[in-house]
């Protein structure tokens, strides 16, 4: 007789370990051992020989759109798409209609992602009332509800008042919170569509420039290290902000930052075309940038890779640039794009990936249950992955937008299977 509550993993490879490949035994929520010949009657074995056994990923920035903009995605379809990535935890950002600014919101949030059950939802809270900049939202109450949000973000709008951020750093310290900031200086990005630079000024589209995002960043570590407060970083696009970051860490700063699959292959030269598939905030920048960015995150300045998964129904994707939203999708395919940017190239091992996607994500984040040693006693959420798969070409997944900016590009590897706390979420590459 069968025990659907049990799996053995047969064979895997797990990073960093002294034994491989290693069985890895599931129960009961948990990992109950791990090592050769392992055997348990009844459990359901799964031949993992030449797959790579990962934590399961976590998403510090992930845009669920629910409540009120279900026509792009709702945490039903876009925690399926996060599980076909290999993601056991997503953190889903504040600005929904409405506004998750109160416990109510983050709240219905988090309880809609205990019913979608592909994946765990952690909302992140609004830092100022309705996204609009003038007044705090409620932290405390947030922080205190039954989400326990811990990280704060009006991401989408920078936080550009310094008293305001300020004020919000020092709320949070009671509680061990994180503010994440989206640093985009407004009055610098006024009617910004594409990375000010060659190309924009050839196709006459209004510049974004670096400094917007850098001067922003500098400003925000300076407060960090003022309040002793902690401060996180999003979609880290610049050579110069990654430089930034790179000197306050130096000073053993409480900063951390975060960069995304599409700034890490991506350039500004994809534009070319009008395509508004490539319309992002913050804009796809230079191959300068690019190999920066790529580079701190090898060396750990940047310490994870988040998705900024930004799904948006057709009619706003497919019209003239100048209208179009900014955005991209990407839980289903950013751990095939960090292979071919980062481990391909061989600027990160398979253990480096862990620690960027998992590890640093799942700490930054404040998830104890997720970013764990795949030990026995460890909870068993993790992500079985090929990374020997013949590169395929992007296709339309779960999530029910379709603005991936990677379609029809061939892309490595493959998630065969994603557990949540020993429960199948995906197998075979399919949702379970």
């Amino acid at each position: 007789m069968t025990d659907h509550g049990s799996w053995l993993i047969r064979g895997v490879t797990i990073p960093g370990s002294a034994k491989n490949p290693t069985d890895i035994l599931l129960s009961h929520g948990g990992i109950t051992a791990a090592g050769t010949g392992l055997s348990h009657p009844g459990a359901t074995t799964l031949d993992a020989q030449g797959l790579i056994a990962l934590p399961g990923l976590v998403d510090l920035h992930t845009h669920l759109r629910e409540p009120g903009r279900e026509d792009a995605e709702t945490v039903e379809t876009g925690t399926a798409a996060a599980a076909l990535g290999g993601y056991t935890a997503v953190h889903a950002m504040a600005n929904t209609d409405p506004v998750a600014d109160t416990a109510g919101v983050v709240e219905q949030v988090w309880r809609l992602g205990r019913t979608a059950g592909h994946c765990d939802v952690q909302p992140v809270g609004a830092v100022t009332v309705g996204l609009n900049g003038a007044r705090l939202a409620e932290l405390g109450t947030m922080a205190d509800s039954a989400a326990r949000v811990r990280v704060f973000s009006d991401d989408g709008r920078c936080v550009s008042d310094p008293l305001l951020m300020r004020r919000a750093l020092e709320y949070v310290k009671a509680f061990d919170g994180v503010i994440a900031q989206h640093a985009q200086d407004p009055r610098l990005t006024e009617g910004a569509q594409l990375n000010e630079g060659e190309m924009s000024a050839r196709l006459g589209l209004a510049g974004w420039p670096a400094v917007a995002e850098e001067a922003i960043i500098a400003r925000d570590c300076l407060l960090a290290a003022h309040v002793g407060s902690a401060l996180h970083v999003c979609h880290v696009s610049t050579a110069g902000s990654a430089e930034i970051i790179r000197w306050a860490k130096s000073k053993g700063w409480p900063v951390t930052a975060e960069v995304t699959p599409h700034h890490l292959l991506l350039t500004d030269e994809l534009a070319a075309g009008y395509d508004p598939v490539f319309k992002v905030n913050p804009p796809l920048r230079t191959q300068t940038d690019v190999a920066e960015l790529r580079r701190a995150l090898a060396d750990g300045t940047i310490d994870c890779v988040a998705t900024d998964h930004a799904p948006h129904p057709v009619e706003a994707k497919e019209t003239e640039w100048a209208e179009a939203a900014f955005g991209m999708t990407g839980l289903e395919t950013a751990l095939r794009v960090v292979q071919r940017a980062m481990v391909d190239t061989g600027l990160l091992d398979w253990l480096g990936v862990a620690d960027r996607m998992s590890v640093r994500p799942a700490r930054i984040g404040r998830l104890a249950g997720h970013g764990r040693p795949l030990n026995a006693g460890g909870p068993a959420s993790l992500t079985l992955y090929d990374p020997a798969a013949p590169a395929e070409a992007v296709t339309p997944g779960a999530s029910k937008s379709r603005n991936t900016p990677f379609a029809g590009m061939e892309l490595p590897g493959r998630v065969v299977a994603t557990f949540l706390r020993g429960v199948p979420t995906v197998l075979e590459g399919k949702l379970a």
